[in-house]
């Protein structure tokens, strides 16, 4: 029984270790920039937009397929960076202990 009582507060110290993790994870932001930093995208931790920054000399309308490349790498360098720090975290959380395939954070 004393196993099952120290297994039980050790899921429960785990929950909480979760919990501030997570809460730190969405007071974080991330830039992903394409386009030699002519256009950024900023995410929050659970991957929501919160920013975009375009250089001016975009606004071209002859190259408005390059602005939407552009912003779709920015996008997607800033989601990489989000899901590495969440992985980071969690590796710390876990104490190394690698999660079971398709168990991921709730964000």
């Amino acid at each position: 029984m004393k196993n099952i009582a120290g297994l039980m507060k050790q899921a429960a110290e785990m929950q909480k270790k979760m919990e501030q993790m997570q809460a730190a994870l969405e007071a974080t932001t991330h830039e992903g920039m394409s386009g030699a930093g002519m256009v950024a995208v900023m995410l929050s931790g659970k991957g929501e937009m919160k920013g975009v920054r375009i250089d001016p000399k975009l606004a071209d309308p002859a190259e408005m397929e390059m602005l939407q490349d552009l912003l779709l790498a920015a996008h997607a360098e800033a989601r990489r960076k989000m899901e590495a720090a969440a992985a980071t975290e969690m590796q710390k959380v876990t104490g190394g202990l690698n999660l079971p395939p398709g168990m991921k954070l709730p964000f």
